[in-house]
């Protein structure tokens, strides 16, 4: 060919073999992402004609990487950590440093430095928290205390490793590597060197958490009203990616780091479903490339090479941790049944475990051979999860119906288990009420409860909902005052408002009503006062968007034209009644 090809070879050859492999994994009722690394492995060594460049993969593993990490961050709930705390931040915490230690220690075993002890041990104390929602959802145990306690000690496990991801640069050169970017941390000490990341991580953190908030959302929303797909998909590629860069390139953290603080703070945006519906293509395509990519690190020779080892790490990942989390449980106070469901849990390691690694490679503390040995474990942890899963199933039947063992490991502790199942009820709750408050309608609801917009079709409407804005009211507050300037139309989503003409005229308004539109057509200062006499939702138009509305949907003037003339024709039968004041006299 007249150019070069190169990075078309690469996305072809590796969406083929991840397509053919995972569904093959997908059919033995694997997860895809075994077969995603065992077409890495292959891709790198067995594709006739094909040589794989590790450098442009490894960029492109980085893609995957943030793409990976927004969406970590985009799905994060604060809320539902904090209902699990008292289980999951200590149980985590604990679990992580001493499964880290351990591993520590069995690696300098080997003969490796303490770095790589380190690196690997963390690597090998965490679990994919992917690998560990797809188990729920086909045990039908997603939504269960047991499972959402599950995935909440997983989700502390990723902030711990993205806090790790934050410390490993400045550590690397203490621990035997090569710090980052030339730098010397040695020279300036260790702790110079932490405050030093610290106080950068903190500037963004700060700068991220009280600027994104209110400049992210709002230009998604700008965006979203383009009615633009595909621009409102690039939008938040620009977003996730051009923050992360900006991330490294200002404050020099990890492109994970900043990914994933962008996907959190555009998680409070009543747009974030949509951002995550729309850019999770691009997530699931990229995650494929990055564990393509670990996969073209793995040596398969490893497990014939260095038998012993994989054993260590193997023994390390399926039982090891599961005894450790099984312990923290049940020292915690918390039945038998919640610790296997937890042990099974954390019998696996997956996508940060590889993130970790190849940094650690990156930083000249891990070797190769670490990289493998985790890959190698991953292959066979996940393979065995869903029997981990079964036999603490068939485990906690077995306890709970023992004369002896049931009420003293699964009836005794309900107790604090009670008090967890309320506290996860409140979060539940507390959610919930969070997104009624951002919630205007659905596209369908908007059509049943104001009858012009029925004329437009559902991509329409939904687009027609990024212009309203959720305004809410108490009894007796006043929505709209004679002879205020027109900013705004009105529509009622529930509750019951008062129109005032004067002269003791009053109508009463219900769902499904518009007002203060007639102000905003004809530019004119309100006519009448406006109260809610409930706690009302209403629809709220500024005088730019239902300007705006007018002009793209022009097919709705004619339903509003009746509708205000249908106003008029009630304003005009009330003016003709008496005043009921005048009869009085």
């Amino acid at each position: 060919m007249p150019h070069d090809v190169s990075l078309i070879a690469l996305f072809a050859v590796a969406f083929i073999l991840a397509s053919a492999f995972g569904y093959v994994a997908s059919r033995l009722r694997l997860p895809p992402l075994i077969g995603y690394l065992v077409a890495g492995a292959l891709m790198a060594r067995s594709v006739p004609g094909f040589q794989a460049d590790a450098g442009m993969a490894g960029q492109l593993a980085e893609i995957g990487v943030i793409l990976l990490m927004f969406g970590v961050g985009l799905h994060f709930s604060v809320g539902a950590l904090l209902a699990v705390r008292r289980v999951a931040i200590p149980g985590a915490v604990a679990q992580i440093v001493v499964a880290t230690l351990l591993g520590a220690g069995m690696v300098m075993l080997w003969g490796w430095s303490l770095g790589a002890g380190l690196v690997l041990g963390l690597c090998l104390s965490v679990a994919s928290t992917v690998v560990l929602v797809k188990a729920l959802e086909e045990r039908n145990a997603l939504g269960t205390t047991n499972g959402r306690i599950a995935v909440g000690w997983l989700v502390v496990e990723d902030l711990a490793m993205v806090l790790v991801l934050v410390l490993l640069p400045a550590l690397a050169e203490v621990l035997g590597g090569q710090a980052p970017g030339g730098g010397h941390a040695a020279e300036r000490g260790l702790l110079a060197s932490l405050a030093i990341t610290l106080v950068k991580v903190a500037a963004f953190a700060a700068l991220a958490l009280l600027l994104g908030p209110k400049v992210m959302p709002w230009i998604l929303r700008q965006v979203a009203r383009t009615g633009s797909r595909e621009l409102f998909t690039l939008c938040v590629l620009t977003l996730s990616v051009g923050i992360a860069f900006g991330a490294a390139a200002l404050f020099d953290v990890s492109f994970a780091l900043g990914a994933f603080f962008a996907g959190m703070v555009l998680n409070e945006s009543d747009l974030s479903h949509k951002a995550a519906q729309q850019s999770l293509p691009l997530q699931d395509a990229f995650a494929v490339l990055f564990f393509v990519s670990v996969g073209m690190l793995f040596d398969p020779s490893i497990v014939v090479r260095e038998p012993l080892l994989l054993a260590g790490v193997l023994f390390l990942v399926l039982i090891g941790k599961s005894l450790i989390a099984f312990g923290l449980v049940m020292l915690l106070g918390f039945p038998v049944s919640m610790a296997l469901t937890i042990a099974a849990a954390l019998a696996q390691v997956g996508e940060f475990s590889f993130i970790l690694a190849g940094l650690g490679i990156t930083y000249g503390l891990l070797p190769k051979e670490g990289l493998s040995l985790i890959v190698a474990a991953s292959l066979i942890s996940i393979t065995l999860n869903p029997l981990a899963f079964s036999l603490a199933a068939r485990l906690a039947g077995h306890i709970h119906g023992h004369r002896s063992l049931g009420p003293r490991l699964e009836t005794a502790r309900h107790a604090p288990l009670g008090h967890l199942e309320r506290e996860l009820e409140q979060a539940r709750l507390r959610a919930e009420e969070k997104a009624a408050k951002h919630r205007t309608l659905s596209p369908q609801e908007l059509a049943e409860r104001f009858p012009m917009f029925a004329v437009l079709t559902h991509d329409e409407r939904e687009l027609v909902m990024l212009y309203f804005h959720p305004h809410h009211v108490r009894p007796g507050e006043r929505i709209i005052q004679k002879g205020a300037k027109a900013d705004a139309a009105y529509f009622l989503s529930s509750g019951e408002v008062e129109v005032d003409l004067g002269r003791a005229r009053r109508i009463k308004l219900k769902p499904g009503d518009v007002f203060g539109e007639m102000a905003l057509i004809s530019g004119q200062p309100r006519s009448a006062n406006v109260t809610a006499l409930d706690f009302c939702t209403l629809l709220k138009l500024t005088t730019s968007d239902f300007r705006e509305i007018m002009r793209r949907f022009p097919q709705v003037r004619a339903p509003l034209a009746e509708l205000a003339a249908a106003r008029n024709e009630m304003n005009r039968r009330q003016a003709e009644e008496p005043d009921p004041r005048d009869l009085a006299s």
